[in-house]
C-alpha cells in the first residue's frame, strides 16, 4: 500500500525546501515543526550516518481548519497530526523528492464519515501543493 503522495523536482536543495513551504502555504498549511534529520544524525550518529541519509527535513504541516474538523470528529486523530511532509535529497543527487503522508491513511483508522471528508479535503490540497511545486520547478528548469 502506498501511504505517501510524492513529487520529484529538479531544484537545488534550499530552493526545493523553500518552494515546498510556499506550495503548502498556498493550500492553507502552516509549518508547526521542522526536523532536520541530517543535522540530528550528524550530531547523534556522526558524519557517516548524516551522509547516508543525505539532505532530509521533515516539515510538520497543519491546516488549522482541517485539523479542527478532524479533532472534532475524533479527538484521537491528533496522534496523526500534523501532516508530515518530507523533503529529501540523496548525496550527489540532482533531484529532490517531496513526500506527504496520504490523508487517506486516517480513513483506514476511523469509521467517522467526517474524518473521510477531512481526509478527502486534505488530500486534494496536498496533491495540489505537490502539483504546484512540480510546475514551479519545471518553470525554472531549462528544457
Amino acid at each position: 500500500m502506498t501511504y505517501t503522495l510524492a513529487a520529484t523536482i529538479a531544484l537545488p536543495w534550499a530552493e526545493a525546501v523553500e518552494k515546498t513551504r510556499d506550495a503548502l502555504a498556498e493550500q492553507g498549511f502552516g509549518i508547526l515543526t521542522e526536523i532536520d534529520v541530517r543535522a540530528t544524525f550528524e550530531k547523534k550518529l556522526g558524519a557517516e550516518a548524516a551522509d547516508a541519509v543525505g539532505d532530509y527535513v521533515i516539515l510538520g504541516a497543519c491546516n488549522p481548519a482541517l485539523a479542527s474538523r478532524a479533532l472534532a470528529a475524533e479527538p484521537q486523530m491528533g496522534a496523526l497530526l500534523p501532516c508530515n511532509v518530507v523533503v529529501r535529497r540523496a548525496k550527489d543527487a540532482d533531484t529532490t523528492t517531496v513526500e506527504a503522508i496520504d490523508p487517506q491513511t486516517m480513513v483506514q483508522l476511523s469509521d467517522a464519515p467526517s474524518v473521510k471528508e477531512v481526509a478527502d479535503d486534505a488530500g486534494t490540497r496536498l496533491r495540489q501543493a505537490l502539483a504546484d511545486l512540480s510546475e514551479a520547478a519545471n518553470q525554472e528548469t531549462p528544457g
